[in-house]
């Protein structure tokens, strides 16, 4: 990015934390026709997409093209897997994050913890608390591995509901 589009992606991010979605996204797109190849501004671009206007077409193409641009860039990682869960596409899902855990800028983590919850929603609770523990054993941050034994506990949980109710 050049001097000119930071200062606009810096200004567009404040406006986001702002809610003045419009202007950021006047912003983004006048970043976007300079610099088409701006993993950010492509990804900002995804997140409004996604959450303002709940167009996940136009939120993923946004994604794939920042992450195209610089694959090293993390953060439409994250969002493009936020989007596979909403639409509860497991398989490319899980897909995505076998290509995460070979980018070495994404925290390893956040990747299995991410697998824990996508086998929760399949109610694969057993292979839930696995990743959850393979999370922890891959953070090196306190709260993080606090929030995952707290998930470990939820699913605990989730598991002794399920097991009452179907042996009625």
């Amino acid at each position: 990015m050049n001097t000119n589009s930071e200062e606009l992606y810096l200004e567009a991010e404040a406006d986001i934390k702002n809610n003045n979605y419009a202007e950021a996204f006047k912003k983004y797109e006048s970043i976007l026709y300079e610099e088409p190849d701006s993993a950010p501004a492509h990804n900002s671009m995804g997140w409004l997409y996604k959450t303002q206007f709940d167009d996940y077409i136009k939120a993923e193409n946004h994604f794939l093209t920042a992450m195209r641009c610089d694959p090293l860039y993390p953060h439409s990682y994250f969002h493009i897997a936020a989007l596979l869960m909403d639409m509860e596409r497991f398989d490319e899902l899980e897909q995505h994050l076998e290509k995460c855990l070979r980018t070495r800028t994404i925290d390893k983590s956040w990747v299995y913890g991410r697998y824990a919850l996508s086998e929760e929603l399949k109610k694969n609770y057993d292979k839930a608390v696995y990743y959850f523990e393979k999370a922890i054993l891959a953070s090196q941050n306190d709260e993080k591995i606090k929030d995952y034994r707290n998930d470990i506990e939820r699913v605990e949980m989730k598991t002794e509901i399920a097991k009452k109710y179907s042996a009625s």
